[in-house]
């Protein structure tokens, strides 16, 4: 246990909101400068991981108790924004693997010390499919499979597997779990991961053969959709009293800002100079495109504040210690999963607009652009899946998606 001085060094040394969000507006050069080497490695580069971890984003919404920050949600989204302005590919990796830190939180707190006992600085990859094989046995379960996207793999010393559990001879139901594994039992398929937009995630399959897996280092979702997790007898603060699908969409939408604004500010820029070769007319001077941007700056604003307001809204839910409404709840994951296609289609606008400039994978607006599309393929940020929810519980109805 620490003693009283200790814990108030450790105190003060904790950086505030502001100083977050500066550095990561910081990294923008450096992160655009390595953004083609991200994309051509298919991995964020391990200099970038480094100066995350220096600078603290990874531990925005870890627990304090293991060293982490436990700072609101909104500190970390607009940290994410950032790097993602400089490079989407970034942004979304550090959006994934900078969340998982909340849902551990959320484990046994055994697994939080297998994890962190020794390293409050380990970095958890995941993919939630529910596509591996799980078998009862004392003690826990053993687990097969194959599962794609793990973002940030190749940097993670642990991961976190989704699943379904088969009902078992005592009558208890199926039900939906995530498995905790360390490194030494899966191996990565980097080979696996080759795609037209979000290259640089390095979001590689995970293989699993057969491994033992404790009770205690899995997570049912059915104890994130009530907030009554394991974790949360040490982690008593409000922050994990929130829902954990609440923080994780957004995970995954939030990057689509920054991608957004590196569109944009390449909008602005190539506009400056162009002169179409065929018309004689130039960019700066056509009020379709200056329509389009205004559209696009304005639209995705807008969105950026229901993010914030959203967030302001769960977490005083959660420090006066009063349930969510499911009705909230749905809608708010609904407004999420339209972000990405929002955004997507808004630079779609913009890109058509500048003709033969915007078909070369040299111009600045291209990478994005792609990110962008590639992003929308999230089961998370597929509105579809949101809508009947959405409606349904203003009506009073029970969810059909309990991931909310």
């Amino acid at each position: 246990m620490a003693t009283a001085a200790l814990q108030t060094e450790y105190a003060n040394s904790i950086p505030t909101s502001d100083e977050l969000v500066d550095r990561a507006r910081a990294m923008i050069p450096a992160l655009k400068a390595r953004a083609r080497q991200c994309v051509r490695d298919r991995n964020v580069p391990r200099e970038t991981i480094a100066e995350m971890q220096a600078a603290g984003f990874f531990k925005i919404v870890q627990p304090k108790r293991w060293g982490g920050y436990e700072m609101h949600p909104n500190v970390f989204f607009e940290v994410q924004k950032a790097l993602a302005e400089g490079c989407m590919s970034t942004g979304w990796m550090f959006g994934v693997v900078g969340c998982h830190p909340y849902e551990l939180a959320l484990f046994h707190d055994k697994a939080q010390e297998e994890v962190w006992g020794d390293n409050p600085d380990m970095l958890v990859s995941s993919t939630y499919q529910p596509v591996g094989k799980v078998t009862h046995v004392e003690g826990g379960f053993r687990l097969s499979g194959r599962w794609g996207f793990s973002t940030g793999s190749a940097h993670s010393g642990w991961v976190l597997l989704g699943a379904f559990c088969p009902p078992k001879d005592d009558g208890t139901p199926a039900e939906m779990r995530t498995f905790l594994l360390p490194r030494s039992d899966y191996a990565i398929d980097e080979d696996a991961w080759h795609v037209f937009g979000l290259q640089g995630t390095g979001s590689h399959d995970i293989i699993v053969d057969d491994v033992f897996v404790p009770d205690y280092r899995t997570h049912r979702s059915i104890d994130g959709f009530l907030c009554k997790n394991p974790g949360q007898e040490v982690n008593t603060g409000p922050l994990y009293r929130l829902p954990w699908a609440q923080v994780f969409v957004r995970s995954v939408s939030t990057a689509a800002f920054g991608g957004a604004q590196a569109a944009i500010n390449a909008a602005l820029d190539i506009m400056q100079s162009r002169i179409s070769t065929n018309t004689g007319k130039a960019s700066k001077d056509d009020p379709i495109l200056h329509a389009a941007i205004a559209r696009a700056i304005a639209e995705k604003g807008e969105m950026e504040t229901t993010l914030r307001l959203t967030f302001e809204d769960l977490m005083g839910y959660a420090e006066r210690g009063e349930d969510i409404p499911m009705e909230k709840r749905a809608f708010y994951t609904y407004q999420s999963a339209t972000v990405v296609r929002r955004l997507a289609s808004l630079v779609d606008d913009i890109v058509q607009l500048f003709g033969g400039r915007a078909i070369y994978t040299s111009s600045e607006i291209i990478q994005p652009w792609l990110d962008l599309h590639a992003g929308r393929a999230h089961v998370a940020n597929d509105p579809g899946n949101r809508t009947s929810d959405a409606i349904n519980a203003m009506l009073g109805q029970a969810p059909l998606n309990p991931f909310l």
